[in-house]
């Protein structure tokens, strides 16, 4: 169910702060018809430090709403508080959700078999599928292979989103864990050949401004097309690293701006918008890859 190009989904906002939902509702229909293989509903691209406990859920029920189970919803329920991560769970399994994406706690610097005993206990309190999410860049603390490991014992736990770009760290994990234990890259510049080596998708913030060459790229290479994956991959690789020039979703928010996908780039501060340097960067990446004239 979580493979493919699964789009690390932007929430829109209007220029006061507030959640447009029309707009979601737009882009929710846009990567559908693109082809796109899943949502991640308010995760780290959807801002989902900046949104409060009902927001966040109100927001997770609208995807779920608009997509009308034609692709899987998966609820972003990190928190660097176990009771808060497990009641945000069980609030996106009450919406309707088919899986959550669980982030190591952050700024708490937590051990490994606190690690352990933390996702447990969120996989313990739901039914849904938990896919838990290594990005040590933003939460300082790295889940090791070994944990991984351990928490793969639990029944609810079936996947890993692995943001850390490292190509060895993904086969150390095929070589310790079970076949049909998912994986997914969690960094667009690497993810195809994180695919190529076995991964099973990605879950992209590229995929928020070019979703069919995404969805395009992920079939490619978790076929085994090598080269012709490759090949499509260098056409907007450039892309990949425009869209981290600053902090993820800046630059993201901004490029959809400028395609007339949303009608403003507003977002929750502590987050502003780009520099204009930053913006004419991304600007000219986006015309040499003729998603702007």
């Amino acid at each position: 169910m979580f493979k493919g190009s699964v789009v690390a989904l932007v929430t829109p906002m209007a220029d006061n702060g507030q959640v447009d939902y029309e707009t979601l509702k737009n882009l929710v229909e846009f990567h559908i018809n693109a082809g796109t293989d899943g949502v991640v509903a308010v995760g780290t691209t959807g801002e989902a430090s900046t949104l409060p406990f009902d927001e966040h859920i109100k927001v997770v029920a609208k995807i779920v709403e608009y997509s009308d189970r034609r692709v899987p919803v998966i609820a972003g329920t990190g928190a660097n508080s176990t009771s808060e991560a497990i009641e945000l769970s069980q609030a996106s399994a009450g919406v309707g959700v088919d899986g959550v994406l669980s982030v190591v706690p952050y700024y708490n610097k937590p051990q490994q078999r606190g690690l352990v005993a933390h996702f447990n206990a969120v996989a313990d309190a739901t039914d849904l599928p938990v896919l838990l999410y290594n990005v040590p860049g933003r939460t300082v603390t790295d889940l090791l292979p070994d944990t991984v490991v351990e928490l793969a014992k639990h029944p609810q736990i079936i996947g890993l989103k692995e943001a850390t770009g490292d190509l060895k760290r993904l086969q150390v994990l095929k070589s310790k864990l079970s076949d049909d234990f998912i994986l997914l890259s969690g960094d667009d510049p690497t993810a195809c050949e994180f695919m190529l080596q076995g991964g099973h998708g990605v879950i992209s913030v590229t995929a928020n401004i070019v979703p069919a060459i995404m969805a395009k790229l992920c079939q490619l290479a978790t076929s085994g097309k090598a080269e012709e994956a490759r090949a499509l991959d260098a056409t907007i690789a450039a892309l990949h690293h425009a869209l981290f020039i600053e902090p993820n979703p800046v630059m993201p928010k901004w490029a959809l701006y400028k395609m007339g996908l949303m009608p403003s780039p507003a977002l929750r501060l502590p987050l502003v918008l780009p520099e204009q340097i930053h913006q004419n960067a991304i600007e000219q990446v986006m015309k040499n890859i003729g998603v702007l004239s």
